[in-house]
């Protein structure tokens, strides 16, 4: 008799949660704040100046990215909630009515009818409203929402992203800081893009490509208002 070989199995989309917020928030970190200091530095302003424009930009853009995060799954998290507590006072109310529901899901899934009903009896059984959660919301451990940690996990990415071209202000002279910010943020932006796409099992060359499109196009128009602006003043 053969032996059954018992695996730990690891899904990517359990990394859905912190791997959105984190991919969001460094893109945006580098790519916010790389043009700010590209249209800073292309109005001929001083290294002083940069520097403090990147600066604001990395600590107004993480609180930003934190708010906005926290709030918008805030929302989600309460509409989970208020669709388990109604879920949770059908299941009191009208028990036989929400397993007939579950076993219809499960019907439409390919399961014969009488099959349908004992596997919705049993798993009610043992936690019902779990069991509902999961097959008629679409709630589950993995995709549930989680604020804080959203929060927090893009205040974090958008400041180490920001950071990036911070560095590169600091160490580039004021004459080369347009193009060498440039250059290095979509560098980092290109590397980031792959290793999202590395880390969500996505296709690796796309994902770089998309990302470093979009973020040369930004640095151009930051850059350009930057040069028309700065020769208007």
């Amino acid at each position: 008799m053969a032996r059954v070989h018992r695996h730990q199995e690891h899904h990517l989309v359990e990394r859905i949660g912190w791997l959105r917020a984190a991919v969001l928030g460094a893109n945006d970190g580098i790519l916010s704040t790389a043009s700010l200091i590209v249209g800073v530095a292309a109005a001929a302003a001083t290294k002083n100046a940069v520097l403090v424009a990147g600066v604001a930009g990395l600590v107004a853009g993480a609180m930003s990215m934190a708010t906005g995060e926290y709030v918008s799954v805030s929302s989600q998290s309460d509409t989970e909630q208020a669709d388990l507590a109604r879920e949770r006072s059908e299941l009191r109310d009208n028990v036989e009515f929400e397993k007939e529901e579950l076993a219809q899901i499960y019907v439409k899934r390919g399961l014969e009818r009488s099959l349908a009903r004992k596997v919705a009896e049993q798993l009610m059984a043992k936690d019902a409203l779990t069991t509902h959660a999961r097959e008629e919301l679409g709630i589950s451990e993995i995709t549930t929402a989680r604020p804080v940690q959203a929060a927090l996990t893009s205040a974090l990415t958008f400041s180490v992203g920001a950071a990036l071209p911070l560095l590169m202000v600091v160490i580039s002279p004021i004459g080369a800081i347009v193009p060498l910010v440039s250059a290095a943020s979509l560098g980092f932006l290109a590397l980031l893009g792959a290793i999202g796409a590395r880390a969500g099992g996505a296709k690796v060359l796309r994902a770089t490509v998309r990302v470093t499109f979009w973020g040369a196009l930004a640095m151009a128009l930051t850059a350009g208002i930057g040069k028309v602006f700065g020769t208007v003043v």
